[in-house]
């Protein structure tokens, strides 16, 4: 005889994972959480998301031997500051496992390939192996084929603890072209075989996992903001930082900005000894990019526009102030700019000021370049063709 459904392990979990999203959901109401009322319906729509996202990876991704690259971080599922430059895939591996990856970069011009223990916000978590497109010889339209784990010369190591392989791909240029395309394939014997059906106590193990994974995200960022804010002065740069067990040639500066109506934010900067970099602004609690399709709300080292003096100079306000370089605050008073360079030697000097808006131009020099309303426009048109080829189904 059958369990009845009062008494079913799978309906246990099932019940379990929904009373604790319903837990997470509720946390946007307590005092801790940094968001403001009228964001909470933005808050519940990540915790959509993350559910989405973590349980995709825990029950749709959980089989090593059957490996399939989730895209995370996207339009869809995005958590920890995403960069909006990339497209992030991860496939789950096991160590003491052969795999092999094929690839087409089609229009991406660099990636970085890492193996790591687990996410940054889970507590097993790190990088144990990193190389890029540029390191292994591959470049924009190549295909290629790498093998990951075992002996063979040239293999990917997966050491103790290697929990995925995660691929970045970069695309500089925002251009209305194909995306890179990868699979991976485990090429051991038992991989062959067919996998039983997910018993009961597997699939309460996934579930598990999942509300953990979406648990810990919304947690962890929301805390990892108000600390972050907290070590430094809204309106200007805290010292630049590494990310601890993070990518080795990554480099980070962050600026709480804290912005009036009719006041703007100018950052000075030189220009970064580096291959890549970029500003980027993200919302508070979540970590999220702010409006990336509706708004320029990033700009990279081929986008921004570098005055006379060999500077350069980015505005954050709610108004455009018909400058090439600005970036749209997206309604909202407060929140993070991120200044990223990889690849890099040594720090560029950045420095920060706040004006009204109407005096923006007294500030910045004469040559700055400028765009019409009608340029903005096709600005923003020029975004969204590339962000819907690059996040294409």
């Amino acid at each position: 005889m059958s369990a009845s459904p009062s008494t079913s392990v799978e309906l246990e979990a099932w019940t379990d994972y929904t009373r604790r999203a319903q837990r997470l959901a509720e946390r946007l109401w307590t005092p801790d959480f940094a968001v403001s009322p009228e964001q909470r319906s933005v808050g519940i729509s990540h915790l959509a998301r993350q559910l989405m996202c973590w349980t995709g990876w825990s029950v749709a991704h959980a089989d090593p031997r059957r490996p399939m690259f989730q895209r995370q971080n996207d339009l869809i599922t995005p958590w920890g500051g995403p960069n909006a430059e990339n497209v992030y895939r991860h496939a789950r591996v096991e160590p003491g496992r052969r795999y092999r990856i094929r690839g087409k970069m089609n229009s991406c011009e660099e990636f970085m390939l890492t193996v790591r223990k687990g996410f940054m916000h889970e507590d097993q978590w790190g990088t144990v192996f990193q190389t890029s497109a540029t390191d292994l010889g591959i470049g924009e339209g190549d295909t290629f084929e790498l093998l990951v784990g075992g002996t063979d010369e040239g293999a990917i190591p997966l050491p103790a603890g290697a929990a995925m392989v995660t691929f970045r791909e970069y695309y500089f240029d925002w251009r209305p072209l194909e995306p890179a395309v990868f699979t991976i394939e485990c090429l051991d014997d038992d991989a062959i075989a067919a996998v039983p059906l997910v018993d009961a106590s597997t699939l309460a193990r996934q579930l598990d996992r999942a509300i953990d994974g979406a648990e810990h995200s919304i947690e962890n960022w929301n805390r990892y903001m108000l600390d972050r804010r907290a070590e430094g002065v809204d309106n200007t740069f805290a010292p630049p930082h590494v990310v601890s067990k993070g990518l080795e040639d990554a480099r980070y500066g962050f600026c709480f900005w804290d912005l009036e109506p009719d006041q703007a934010l100018v950052v000075e900067s030189t220009v970064p000894d580096a291959r890549y970099w970029s500003l980027q602004l993200y919302q508070l609690a979540w970590f999220d990019l702010v409006d990336l399709v509706d708004r320029q709300t990033s700009l990279n080292h081929r986008q921004v526009a570098i005055d006379g003096d060999g500077k350069f100079r980015v505005v954050l306000s709610h108004a455009d102030p018909g400058v090439a370089n600005w970036l749209d605050v997206g309604g909202r008073r407060d929140g993070l700019l991120t200044f990223r360079w990889f690849w890099q030697n040594g720090n560029p000097e950045i420095t920060t000021r706040v004006v009204p808006v109407r005096d923006v131009d007294k500030v910045l020099p004469d040559d700055t370049v400028r765009v019409t309303p009608d340029e903005r426009i096709e600005q923003i048109r020029a975004r969204r063709a590339h962000l819907a080829w690059r996040f294409r189904t």
